[in-house]
């Protein structure tokens, strides 16, 4: 059976409208759908707060049990009229949530939650958005079951917090489980571990799970639901009347999500690439016809005349710069860094060297204890160690970009006319983009210089 993947973030989870918009998409298909489903809008965060509070505070357990609940059974009352299948699908809830409270209630006894516990908590905003929105779909006359990741076999690498699908075990088993259902919910965001436990795909890993079930299936597509209109030429806030972009290629919608779009998870393409499955974006508010989605990834190698498609940016990026004469000539100082970062759970975003000076962009939050990390290494050939965290990384994203000549010169002539210095520029490292860092301050200026210049 062929199916189409389906894919409902927080987003599209607030409000009554919201549900009910849902409803109807769904409806709009005539083919086999697997659909899933991220938490509703703010119940990850209230996961995460409990968490820390449950610690020291047992009541901190009915606080959150009890807003749950409530906030579920409000959904309820404003979708469901009939009292029955109301009271029905609120207790299949509470029954879940009394799941969780005994996972919370070993948080509370051992002042401490072990790493497979953390991942287990947090998957239920997924669970219960599963479990809400199957009930709700029958109600509407569309029959639809649930299925956990557990139940369909989502096996992954084991690693908690940040999972990888293992992609030949779980195409074994989906197929195998799916048989011939027609329209299953999934929640997203977590698999399992070869042991049984649960393990999360990162935060906001419900697009790669949602991938990750398109590849194990072999989808027509994976059909993502947003509040936005699509990948636009660069963020509405600082561009005026930004054009949207019809098609993107894999490469390019990974840089753009990597380096601050925020419309795909980063690893969203990973599953989908050598698959060929496409991916096709629609604004859950705007969808008139399924044949034409707002924006389509998958393999075009559309270029442009002036090569960049879009323009992104993302603060949540500093640099460690390791400086010192001997930098670029004395062997493994790159290598010991790296190594130690990941043996601390650093990732590394991209390092950027020259003879004197390596610049490793690592996450902000990260950067201090990158810092003392690499200062307690005693480098003898790194004289001093700078962070910056004051900084924008801007991406200028499209095919074709290594090839362009003149395209830096260019780009360094529109935002040298802004008065604004460029820090620190990559241009080669990866075939769909070039990278450009400057001061927070700069950066809505150095957007709308580029933008202007490229795509006007």
């Amino acid at each position: 059976m062929s199916y189409h993947v389906l894919k409902f973030g927080g987003s599209n989870l607030k409000k009554k409208n919201d549900i009910l918009r849902v409803v109807d998409v769904i409806g709009k298909y005539d083919s086999s759908l697997l659909i899933v489903v991220s938490a509703f809008y703010g119940v990850t965060d209230m996961l995460i707060d409990a968490l820390e509070k449950v610690k020291k505070d047992e009541k901190a357990i009915k606080t959150l049990s009890d807003a749950l609940v409530s906030l579920k059974s409000e959904t309820l009352d404003e979708v469901v009229d009939d009292a029955a299948i109301r009271d029905r699908i609120l207790a299949d809830v509470v029954e879940r949530v009394k799941k969780l409270e005994r996972y919370l209630q070993g948080v509370n006894f051992f002042g401490d939650t072990p790493a497979f516990v953390n991942d287990s908590i947090l998957s239920y905003g997924e669970r219960l958005s599963s479990l809400m929105l199957t009930g709700i779909l029958n109600y509407y006359g569309i029959e639809a079951e649930e299925m956990l990741p557990e139940d369909l076999g989502l096996i992954t690498d084991g690693e908690f917090g940040n999972a990888t699908l293992n992609f030949k075990a779980t195409s074994k088993n989906i197929k195998s489980k799916l048989k011939l259902k027609k329209i299953v919910v999934v929640p997203g965001f977590y698999g399992v571990s070869p042991e049984g436990k649960t393990t999360l795909f990162g935060r906001g890993g419900s697009d790669y799970s949602a991938a990750a079930i398109a590849n194990c299936v072999e989808a027509k597509s994976l059909d993502l639901f947003k509040d936005v209109d699509g990948f636009l030429s660069a963020d509405p806030r600082y561009v005026s009347h930004p054009r949207r972009i019809k098609t993107l290629s894999y490469m390019e919608s990974a840089e753009l999500s990597y380096f601050g779009a925020k419309i795909l998870h980063p690893r969203t393409v990973e599953p989908l690439r050598e698959a060929n499955i496409p991916i096709r974006l629609y604004n859950i508010a705007s969808v008139k016809s399924l044949d034409e989605p707002l924006t389509t990834i998958g393999n075009t190698l559309d270029v442009h005349d002036d090569v960049i498609k879009s323009v992104t940016f993302s603060d949540e990026i500093g640099i460690l710069k390791l400086k010192g004469p001997g930098v670029g000539y004395k062997p493994g100082i790159l290598a010991k860094v790296s190594s130690a970062m990941e043996s601390a759970g650093i990732n590394i975003k991209s390092v950027i060297t020259t003879q004197t000076t390596i610049n490793i962009l690592i996450e902000t939050a990260y950067l201090k204890k990158a810092e003392k990390l690499v200062y307690n290494l005693d480098l003898n050939a790194v004289g001093e160690i700078i962070t910056e965290d004051d900084v924008s990384v801007v991406a200028a994203v499209g095919h074709g970009i290594t090839e362009k000549i003149g395209l830096a010169a260019r780009i360094f002539s529109a935002v040298s006319q802004k008065a604004i210095n460029i820090e620190i520029i990559s241009v080669g490292a990866s075939p769909v983009a070039a990278y450009f860092i400057v001061k927070k301050t700069d950066r809505a200026a150095t957007i709308r210089a580029i933008h202007d210049e490229y795509v006007k």
